[in-house]
Parts: structure tokens; sequence; C-alpha cells
């Protein structure tokens, strides 16, 4: 049986987080070495809402992912890629979850995070050309930087090319400012299923999904 020294000290820094409000951690050699160690652990990632505060991996872990309401009907085949819950929908329901304190936050970020659509307005004999699909989600994890307001990650799927099934399709996944990681897939079925491995994978860091198939950009 072996015996990790470190196990206690680790310990009481993970409750001390949890049972701080803005998971802070003393400045002392002991504690600072057990927040190194929990850090390279994955146990614990920079907080989003409190300077130099942490959150802890086990808490994110209660926190709900967001993304279309109707991606079963959607995997299943009952609707089609175009009828997927809007992303205006999806994020609000993310900001509806947060405390009255951060959904501020949350709305000045939409911009970033909700694609803009083009309104499209035929004219006669012209055709219409249709927005690429694309679908956002939201879950819990970190990057290089911290995350959305309640330590959020925010991605997209998006169709590549003209062809919306068989043609190529892009995850991306993003924290708060720059950091970032891609995945290029070649049908629509591996970007879905891309997806469903992307969000049973959180709460991560970014860096993590290399595991999956995606690059730092």
């Amino acid at each position: 049986m072996s015996f990790n020294p470190h196990a206690q000290i680790d310990q009481t820094v993970l409750d001390m987080i949890e049972h701080s409000p803005a998971g802070a951690v003393p400045h002392t050699p002991a504690y600072q070495d057990a927040l190194v160690r929990l850090r390279a652990a994955h146990q614990v990632y920079v907080a989003a809402d409190h300077k130099n505060g942490f959150v802890t991996v086990r808490s994110l872990s209660a926190l709900p992912s967001f993304y279309a309401q109707n991606l079963e009907a959607f995997l299943a085949g009952k609707v089609e890629v175009s009828a997927l819950e809007s992303e205006a929908s999806i994020y609000s329901r993310y900001v509806k979850s947060l405390s009255a304190a951060l959904q501020v936050g949350a709305e000045e970020r939409r911009a970033a995070v909700v694609a803009k659509r083009t309104h499209h307005r035929p004219k006669q004999g012209a055709e219409v050309v249709q927005d690429p699909a694309h679908t956002i989600f939201l879950i819990a994890g970190a990057g290089p930087n911290p995350g959305l307001p309640g330590n959020y990650l925010y991605g997209s799927v998006q169709q590549s090319t003209a062809d919306a099934v068989s043609g190529d399709w892009t995850l991306h996944v993003h924290d708060r400012e720059d950091g970032a990681a891609v995945c290029e897939v070649h049908s629509q079925a591996e970007a879905f299923e891309k997806l469903q491995e992307v969000l049973a994978s959180a709460p991560f860091l970014i860096s993590e999904l290399a595991s999956l198939g995606f690059r730092m950009t």
C-alpha cells in the first residue's frame, strides 16, 4: 500500500478553496506547494470570477453544460441541423444559471460567443445563400486564461464546406481571452460525435483536449 506524504495537506487545500468565497489559498510555502501539485494534477484551475482565486475540478463537475436542448432529437434523426436550438437561446440559459452578480459580465461576452446570422432577403430570381450550419456549447473548465463567468469555456461546431453532411466541419473551444483548441473532421456525423466526446469530458483544461484530437492555436 503506497503512502502519499502530501495527501493530507493537498486535501486541506482542496477543502479550503471550496469553502472560500474567493477560492483563496494562504501564501505560505506548504499551502503554495500543495497548490502547485494540485494544479499539475489538474485538480485545481485558476478561477474566472476572483483575481488570484482558484476553483476545484470536483466543484466544476457539479455544473451543468449548455448546448442545443434538442441535440438528442437531432442525433436521432428527428430534426435537421438547421432546427437546433438557437445560439442566443443556449447562451441565455447559461446566463440565467449564474448568480445575479455574474450575469452582467456574462452578457458583456455574449457578442463574442453567439454568431451573427445573416438575414437573407432573396430577390426575385436570385439564389438564396444560407449561413453555414453552426451551434455553440458552454462547458465548465479553463484554458491558458480563465473561462467565462462561472468558470465556463465556450465552443462551437460549424460547417466548413458547402456540403453540410459529408463535407468538413470544425470544432473550436475557447477560454475568456485567446486560448483556443481546434479540431477538424470530415463529416457532420464525425463533428457531432466529437461534440459528444467533449461534453462527456468536461470539466477540463483546454490543453487536455489534445487527447481528443484537438490542437492548440
